[in-house]
């Protein structure tokens, strides 16, 4: 019999298929806002229209906008936003752009309610490994929300966990509380046709490896069984659909909510396994984009497993239209079909660097909930060692 518990969040909404500015305007109304700051991608703000179109619906109540947020989150980019958005009186937060900003977006709601001015200020917010589990400090949540607009399909916006790097360490770090998950998202498909196509492609493959892994896991139920299975589905056709058409909105819209769908397990409590919890590592160690690290190692992370639980990965091929195939060779065969990369020196990993990112692999709680038993750096060099 199954047993378990789902824990939700406490996201209000997401709305989807209407426009980001009228929306960001009502959702504003809603709550009230009368200072709303907006942290967007440095590309949407300067080379599109999308932050002035935000400009405009909200008047006199747009206090400014931040667009500096690299990749992973840099703890320096993270408190330098929240000065300039304490210094404008905000009182709701909008992100427009990648995992990067939305994560960077919720750490930084973190900054403004605590009063942290210093990147050494967040040291005591974040969570850590001990023996496997993770330990995560208890704070008080931030009163100032944030409104998510993702471009990209990696659905960090529905975690209640920011991801941030420390640039002096290269480890990125992982910031939990309830009350940091955006109060509502919103999926607008026109505003991501700005969105580079390896970008988009790649967080796709983000996605599929959630709806994977959360298939895959220790912590499986029938539940998230259904979700996982359906954004496979969707993503199956609708990447490839993007990539043939990269104006079709439809299919644009359709995989956005696949990659809504395959965080469902992971937001209610499912611990996933090796191909995320080398992804976080390999991101904040090594500057590999989250979406690359899924198409390099989610098929090699699958070969590994197979022993523990080849017959659940059927399920994976079935979905993806491919029954009766290995599900390792059907991902590797899509990946490299959508263009991605599928080794890790395609991504300017070094060879010599290895070792280093198996031992930072065993700070991540995810590497020991992967289904096939994972204790030692070692057993992470034989993944690395495939995927090279």
């Amino acid at each position: 019999m199954q047993s378990g518990s789902m824990v939700f969040t406490q996201m209000n909404r997401v709305i989807f298929g209407h426009p980001a500015a009228q929306t960001i305007s009502q959702e504003a109304d809603r709550l009230g806002a009368r200072r709303v700051f907006v942290l967007a991608s440095r590309t949407i703000n300067s080379k599109t229209d999308e932050v002035e179109k935000v400009r405009k619906a909200l008047g006199d109540r747009f206090a400014g906008v931040c667009d500096y947020m690299p990749a992973h989150s840099p703890r320096d980019a993270v408190v330098s936003c929240a000065s300039a958005a304490r210094d404008a009186g905000c009182d709701l937060l909008v992100t427009i752009g990648g995992g990067s900003v939305t994560d960077g977006g919720k750490v930084v709601t973190i900054c403004l309610e605590h009063d942290l001015k210093h990147p050494d200020d967040l040291e005591p917010f974040r969570s850590v490994v001990e023996n496997g589990k993770r330990v995560i400090p208890e704070f008080r949540a931030p009163k100032v929300r944030q409104i998510a607009v993702p471009t990209t399909l990696s659905a960090g916006e529905f975690n209640a966990r920011g991801g941030v790097t420390d640039t002096r360490t290269k480890l990125k770090q992982s910031f939990m509380h309830p009350g940091i998950v955006p109060e509502s998202v919103i999926f607008d498909p026109a505003v991501t046709v700005h969105t580079p196509e390896w970008l988009w492609l790649s967080s796709g493959i983000r996605a599929v490896d959630h709806s994977v892994e959360t298939l895959l896991s220790i912590d499986a139920n029938d539940y998230t069984d259904g979700t996982s299975l359906q954004a496979l589905r969707l993503l199956a056709k609708g990447l490839p659909a993007v990539k043939a058409r990269s104006g079709d909105l439809d299919a644009r819209l359709r995989c956005m909510i696949a990659a809504w769908m395959s965080m469902v397990g992971i937001v209610s409590g499912t611990r996933l396994g090796a191909s995320h919890a080398i992804g976080h590592i390999l991101g904040g160690s090594a500057n590999v984009p989250h979406g690359y690290t899924s198409c390099v190692m989610l098929p090699y992370v699958l070969d590994y497993n197979v022993t523990a639980n080849g017959e659940r990965q059927k399920e994976v091929t079935t979905a993806m239209g491919r029954p009766g195939e290995a599900a390792a060779d059907v991902l590797d065969h899509f990946i490299r079909d959508l263009g991605m990369p599928r080794r890790l020196r395609e991504v300017d990993v070094r060879e010599d660097d290895l070792p280093r990112l198996a031992k930072n692999c065993m700070l991540d709680d995810w590497t020991y909930s992967n289904p096939r038993k994972i204790s030692t750096p070692d057993q992470v060099m034989e993944i690395f060692r495939a995927a090279y």
